[in-house]
């Protein structure tokens, strides 16, 4: 899906019909997983389930749906073997219904609710770089900064600004399984939110992935200070820094902002 994708859509409703295909389940092998979407139009398409035959016969059905606007909401079972010319191997459940313009909202809540949780502290130029690419992943990003004015007014649905001051407040009202990313315009406000989330961490433990941006110097006098303030070993083992996948040179934000959704990606793998 890319930028502004959902947007778009939602947009386009406001003058048009579609018809929403969703994947509902699969079995074995398949093209994408349960909850991948798109929406069929009478002249194109946003976003896609896979491509391939599959797509192919989905569309021509939500077409049909298009075409008779009393037609009930469908769900097919779709094998992908050889009379669909796909060697995957699986099943896959998809649902179609037509959707419209007094749809658009509960829409909205539907195609965003089953994304991942992010939280990014820093509203500067790597902050807007992971922002609009995570908005391009399965992940809902919400963008926290202590001042005002620094948010562009233009940003994808799945990304949520926030002013917060002090900006580590918002730590404690974060989402369970939340994955932080903290990159404020001072190591002062860097600390502070580490702090916040180690000790959100001492307490409940819901914080997955508390990645901090800067070099192996930067962490070492963080780590002098969070001793000091009585942090164990084990409790600061818990921070990512320096953040990204390893071997990703380049200091562009665009390019520290691949190297990171790289390893919130391997993470959410590992995780299952």
């Amino acid at each position: 899906m890319s930028i502004g994708t959902l947007d778009d859509a939602l947009a386009r409703l406001a003058h048009e019909d579609g018809v929403l295909v969703r994947v509902e389940a699969t079995e074995g092998s398949a093209p994408r997983e349960a909850g991948t979407w798109m929406l069929v139009w009478a002249q194109g398409l946003t976003a896609t389930i896979g491509g391939g035959q599959l797509e192919f016969q989905a569309i021509d059905e939500a077409r049909g749906l298009l075409k008779s606007p009393a037609a009930e909401p469908l769900r097919k079972r779709y094998p992908l073997g050889p009379s669909l010319g796909q060697c995957c191997g699986g099943v896959v459940h998809l649902s179609m219904r037509r959707v419209g313009a007094a749809d658009a909202a509960e829409l909205r809540r539907q195609l965003t609710e089953h994304l991942a949780p992010v939280a990014i502290f820093g509203g500067g130029h790597v902050g807007l770089a992971l922002a609009r690419l995570l908005a391009t992943l399965p992940y809902s990003v919400r963008w926290i900064d202590s001042r005002d004015g620094v948010f562009p007014d233009a940003l994808p649905a799945q990304v949520h600004t926030e002013h917060s001051e002090p900006v580590q407040d918002a730590v404690a009202t974060l989402l369970p399984g939340t994955h932080v990313l903290i990159m404020s315009f001072s190591h002062a406000e860097d600390l502070d939110i580490v702090i916040a989330c180690l000790r959100r961490l001492r307490e409940r433990g819901d914080l997955p992935y508390v990645g901090l941006i800067g070099s192996k110097t930067k962490w070492a006098t963080f780590r002098h200070r969070l001793e000091a303030r009585g942090f164990a070993e084990a409790e600061m083992a818990r921070i990512t820094c320096p953040i990204g996948v390893p071997g990703v040179t380049g200091k562009e934000p665009e390019v520290i902002a691949v190297a990171v959704a790289a390893q919130l990606l391997q993470r959410r793998a590992a995780a299952g």
